[in-house]
């Protein structure tokens, strides 16, 4: 095994789905005996307490970014806060400067943090949208392309969060004409990676909730109020919001949970039948992975979700319906009826390990 490294990684704080994809990178640094401490604030930081409840963590605040509550001013709400984002970006290279003047790292790895780069010190940055989809038309998309690649191209490696072969998971999001100079795919990253999978009932109907407000919450205002009808379904609802209040008065065959940990969420997963959930690209890699069908509903506005909820349906792997036209009543038995594309096996860390191993062992090298 390589020396022992001292490695600080930090997810961004867009929902939970970037904290989620780096649980398999940090359970497999510490199967490797390095010292790993993580960065992060609010419900990221009560997540990886759960799964690591002997991980050092060091408050880091996120993006702070407001969301629209319609979809028609969704991506522009998001594209006037640049300014804002980028000065979030030099805040937290700030940071960094101050948290290596004081811990002395090995090595940082950022999931789309990207003022977390250092002069002196190794850096890579995970992440998955190489090509940026604002639904504003491909000239913007060029022109913001170009913008993320300056940004991503300060660091020392780009690992990519997809297979490299035939599309993967995200399509043209992490398979664009040009990729960044230093990058290399990782492939798929789920927590559930490596997971032992317990035996499975496959009757529930299991909601999973994510992402910003104020549409998570929408979305599961809109559910409740379906579901409560459809008294033939047992439904299981995770809310995503660690610490949040459990509405009162519910039908019998509505549970409802503020969050799980993972190995409660993953026997909920394997014992449904179907889930219904955004089609976040982590949520879609934890599906890929355990191999469930599901009903995505991507985030009105939201470009990334709304082409991936279009190319996973394209490609037979999930079903999809837009927000506006959801009707549970009737989705529910389509979905559970469709024939779908078999995804090949997913669930392993060999395409992590090809990558992740020699760059620890370049950096273990003592220097000439």
């Amino acid at each position: 095994m390589a020396a022992s490294l001292k490695i600080l990684i930090a997810p961004l704080d867009w929902g939970l789905g970037h904290t989620t994809r780096c649980i398999p990178v940090i359970r497999y640094l510490l199967d490797q005996g390095h010292k790993v401490t993580a960065a992060a604030e609010g419900a990221a930081a009560i997540l990886l307490r759960e799964n690591f409840p002997r991980l050092p963590l060091l408050p880091l605040k996120g993006y702070g970014i407001r969301y629209s509550k319609s979809k028609t001013w969704f991506t522009m709400r998001i594209l006037i806060q640049v300014p804002r984002i980028l000065s979030a970006i030099r805040r937290e290279h700030r940071w960094l400067k101050d948290q290596q003047a004081q811990h002395h790292f090995d090595l940082v790895i950022s999931d789309n943090r990207y003022g977390l780069y250092h002069a002196q010190l190794p850096c890579v940055i995970l992440t998955h949208q190489l090509q940026v989809q604002s639904g504003l038309g491909d000239i913007t998309d060029a022109g913001l392309r170009r913008l993320h690649y300056h940004l991503l191209e300060r660091f020392d490696a780009c690992w990519v969060v997809d297979a490299e072969r035939d599309g993967g998971l995200s399509g043209k999001l992490a398979h664009p004409g040009l990729l960044p100079r230093q990058a290399t795919y990782i492939g798929i990253l789920s927590q559930f990676m490596g997971c032992h999978q317990p035996a499975a009932a496959g009757a529930s109907i299991l909601v999973l909730l994510s992402g910003p407000e104020p549409m998570r919450g929408q979305l599961e205002r809109l559910i409740l109020e379906q579901a409560a009808l459809l008294t033939q379904y047992t439904f299981v609802v995770v809310a995503g919001k660690p610490g949040a209040v459990v509405p009162q008065a519910l039908p019998a065959h509505i549970t409802y949970h503020t969050h799980l940990s993972g190995e409660a969420l993953l026997e909920q997963i394997t014992a449904a039948a179907l889930l219904v959930c955004r089609s976040g690209y982590s949520t879609v890699m934890d599906l890929a992975v355990l191999g469930k069908k599901a009903l995505l509903i991507p985030t009105p506005g939201q470009s990334e979700q709304e082409y991936l909820a279009r190319y996973l349906a394209k490609k037979h792997y999930f079903s999809a319906v837009s927000q506006r036209q959801l009707q549970l009543g009737q989705d529910i038995p389509k979905a559970l009826a469709a024939a779908y594309t078999p995804l090949r096996p997913l669930g392993t860390n060999e395409n992590m390990v090809s990558v992740i191993a020699p760059f620890l062992a370049l950096i273990a090298q003592p220097p000439l």
